[in-house]
């Protein structure tokens, strides 16, 4: 109860101190989180929306249905304007910098038709998943044709394989990975060329084994009708500094949903929290589970996935653990109708939203940005300055487990095993509590072996003695007896 109190003062305190929850107000969404025991408890919010950007407060025309955004590492913010056919950039402010709607092509003027993946690269190439023009286009900074990556050639392609590009991502050696509509065997890769190298991350099957054997025992027809074993499409991907893919898929029912793949294409993302990466752990049967639809690397081992049924945006750190979620659907400035699109500028996150043609910008609140700060430390090996940001954030909210968890972590680096135990304790983190219990047993007895030793050889003397004195005390009273 007192760690209850402690949390809503803390939070009343972040809202009313934080000079983004007075620009934006109070939060238009419940902020919470999940204990060890799988309770979703009230949390202080990370992010407050500032503000939101539409295409007439540009200047340029209302958006129509927008479906993709990308943030460069120099601050621009470029929009696909799907329902326009453009590609739209912003800077850092979100004011207006330029316009592409066409581009020329082999000496003719051509244009995009029903576009829906954007992505830049780090020369500041654009690639456009040009969706009706079955094409991935590509342009310089300046809008001029690059290349255009299209018809796939490939003996692992079908003879009619039509390529649908969706969305698309590219590695530092210009490799570009696109999700196709259709293309059940993972992500597709091409060179730099353009030329198709291959699938990556295909996705497993859970085959229901009662439909196995209903299938054996039914007729013809009856198989027909039935649902086939087919892999299910991924919707979504982003690409980390170290060039490994983070992917979305559409499968609701999956409790890994999100996948990072290295470059032999095997998911390496670590799930090590109370519970899977999945979003949220209960909800509504008429709603149903959380369905990713896209996903953003923060940096620092963190990553954010927004979840196109509840409208909220959930935000992990390396470890899988769930750091904080925010947003939800409705009409108010902070919420969304049909989020498709999330992206990191500077310190803030961008949430496009399809069915409102705007985009929204969130700003860090002193809890939210406490965590990052704590993760980044944690990430970088600054353990000392990560348990001093921790502190702070059980300042803030007292049940965050994860904080407890942090400076858990840093104790055992530091070897104090004996504070990482109780910290570990507090954070319901059972496997590194045996770890910190093993170390600090086994120092326990290195510390107090010579004692411990000094004790054994004492009390085996002592008994000895005790043995031969009682043994040479018998042989006189059978003396004096005969």
């Amino acid at each position: 109860m007192k760690k209850w109190l402690l949390t809503v003062a803390a939070a009343s305190l972040l809202f009313s101190g934080s000079a983004s929850a007075k620009a934006a107000s109070s939060a238009p969404y419940q902020s919470y989180n999940y204990t060890y025991w799988m309770d979703a408890a009230p949390a202080p919010a990370a992010y407050l929306p500032a503000k939101a950007v539409t295409g007439k407060d540009l200047g340029i025309g209302d958006f129509v249905e927008p479906t993709d955004l990308y943030t460069t590492e120099t601050g621009l913010t470029y929009i696909l304007d799907s329902g326009n056919a453009r590609v739209v950039a912003v800077d850092a402010g979100f004011k207006f910098v330029k316009e592409i709607k066409s581009f020329d092509n082999a000496g003719k003027p051509d244009t995009f038709k029903n576009p829906s993946g954007l992505f830049v690269d780090k020369d500041g190439d654009i690639y456009i998943a040009d969706t009706d023009n079955a094409r991935v286009v590509v342009l310089d900074p300046n809008g001029k044709l690059v290349k255009l990556v299209q018809s796939p050639k490939s003996d692992i392609l079908a003879a009619d394989f039509k390529f649908v590009p969706l969305k698309v991502s590219v590695d530092k050696a210009k490799r570009v990975y696109v999700v196709a509509q259709g293309v059940y065997e993972g992500i597709m890769q091409f060179d730099e060329k353009g030329e198709f190298l291959g699938y990556a991350g295909t996705i497993k099957v859970r085959r229901d084994y009662s439909d196995y054997i209903w299938r054996l025992l039914s007729t013809k027809a009856q198989k027909a009708q039935m649902t086939l074993f087919i892999p299910t499409e991924f919707s979504n991907l982003d690409m980390d500094a170290k060039g490994f893919v983070y992917a979305t898929n559409i499968d609701p029912g999956s409790d890994q949903p999100i996948k990072r793949l290295n470059p032999s294409g095997a998911d390496v993302l670590k799930r090590y929290g109370y519970f899977p990466v999945r979003g949220d752990i209960y909800y509504r049967m008429s709603v149903g589970p959380s369905k990713f639809i896209d996903i953003k690397v923060l940096g620092d081992g963190m990553y954010a996935a927004l979840d196109s049924t509840q409208g909220r945006v959930f935000t992990y750190n390396e470890e899988g653990d769930l750091l904080y979620i925010f947003g939800e659907k409705g009409n108010q400035l902070g919420t969304f109708k049909t989020p498709v699109a999330i992206e990191k500028s500077g310190d803030n996150l961008v949430v496009l939203d399809r069915a409102k043609a705007n985009l929204v910008v969130f700003q860090p609140t002193v809890f939210g940005k406490t965590v990052n700060e704590a993760v980044r430390h944690h990430y970088e090996g600054d353990d000392s300055e990560a348990v001093a940001k921790w502190q702070e954030v059980l300042k803030l909210n007292a049940n965050y487990d994860i904080a407890y968890i942090g400076i858990g972590k840093a104790k055992l680096m530091e070897k104090d095993n004996k504070e990482a135990i109780r910290y570990f304790k507090l954070g319901m983190d059972r496997k590194n509590y045996s770890v910190a219990y093993k170390r600090y047993r086994t120092e326990v007895l290195k510390e107090h072996f010579g004692t411990y030793m000094t004790v054994i050889f004492v009390l085996i003397a002592a008994y000895l003695i005790f043995r031969i004195a009682l043994k040479w005390k018998r042989r006189r009273w059978a003396g004096h007896e005969a």
